[in-house]
């Protein structure tokens, strides 16, 4: 009969325990998922701190409250062309970037287009984003206060009055009037104004075409000149009614309140002249009207 083995003292019981590897407990799942739930949390924030450092966080804010100040028809189209006028690079450590022509002419793509947001009415939106347009070009990337002289803003705004209606010669009287000279530092307040004029004087020369479409005689790419001539003297008379008011909106105001019954009856007094009368051509129309308008419009200085 084989005798049983004698128990171990206490103090090598004790050593033993000591050298034994440690065992996982069965309740292992919920230490294991509390460590992957931690680090998932702190994967998702490390995701937004780079997300919020490198500016994207507030890019999208930006592009989704633009969105809704124009509210447009088709709001991606609007989305995919907000972005793909932004992130112009600027040029680094002091110096001139190669291609700085073709900068500046990105430059002010974005700027006009930052314009065109919203309408001049809109007056909050409007003023909001000719703030975005002049930072877009005075932004240099020097190390210097930002500002934007005579030359950009002169470009900007003929290509503001090239890409309109109206002919070059009627605008350039305007350019004439509210440019600055090319080294002349332009503050925020003088760009707004120049911005909104243009834009004015453009409204109210398209208005203007819509009303020689209809003097046009049938066939012919002119109108009578009593006709015109005498439309003509009703829009001034509604400009000098107009004429307290400073802002060039009050001039398109101005314009706008001509009734059918005025300009019926100036039409039948001019038709009721006998003279001989010669044709007045579309552009000789808009350059008249042009300069109703641009003789109200203060000059910078």
């Amino acid at each position: 009969m084989a005798s049983l083995p004698l128990p171990l003292p206490s103090a090598k019981m004790a050593a033993v325990e000591k050298r034994r590897p440690a065992v996982a407990p069965a309740a292992g799942f919920a230490d294991t998922v509390r460590p992957s739930v931690s680090r998932a949390a702190a994967a998702a924030e490390s995701e937004e701190d780079f997300l919020r450092q490198v500016g994207v966080t507030e890019m999208l804010r930006a592009a989704l409250l633009k969105v809704l100040e124009a509210r447009p028809e088709e709001p991606i189209a609007f989305l995919a062309h907000y972005f793909e006028n932004m992130g112009l690079s600027s040029p680094v450590n002091g110096g001139e970037p190669p291609g700085q022509l073709l900068l500046q002419q990105q430059r002010l793509g974005r700027a006009l287009w930052h314009l065109r947001l919203a309408h001049h009415s809109q007056r909050t939106a409007f003023n909001n984003n000719v703030s975005v347009a002049y930072e877009c070009l005075s932004a240099s990337g020097r190390k210097k206060k930002p500002g934007l002289d005579g030359r950009t803003y002169s470009a900007l705004l003929k290509r503001v009055c090239r890409e309109g209606e109206a002919p070059e010669e009627a605008v350039a009287p305007l350019l004439r009037k509210i440019q600055c000279r090319d080294h002349e530092a332009v503050p925020l307040g003088v760009f707004r104004a120049g911005m909104l004029t243009c834009f004015v004087l453009l409204e109210f020369v398209g208005r203007a075409a819509a009303l020689f479409r209809l003097l046009e005689a049938p066939g012919l790419a002119a109108a009578d000149r009593r006709l015109g001539q005498a439309v003509l003297d009703t829009l001034e008379g509604a400009l000098q009614a107009g004429d307290r008011a400073a802002a060039p909106a009050c001039f398109l105001e101005a314009g706008s309140r001509l009734g059918p019954d005025g300009l019926a009856q100036a039409m039948d007094g001019a038709m009721g002249t006998r003279r001989p009368s010669s044709p007045m051509t579309r552009e000789e129309f808009l350059e008249k009207a042009a300069a109703l308008f641009i003789a109200k419009v203060k000059p910078v200085g």
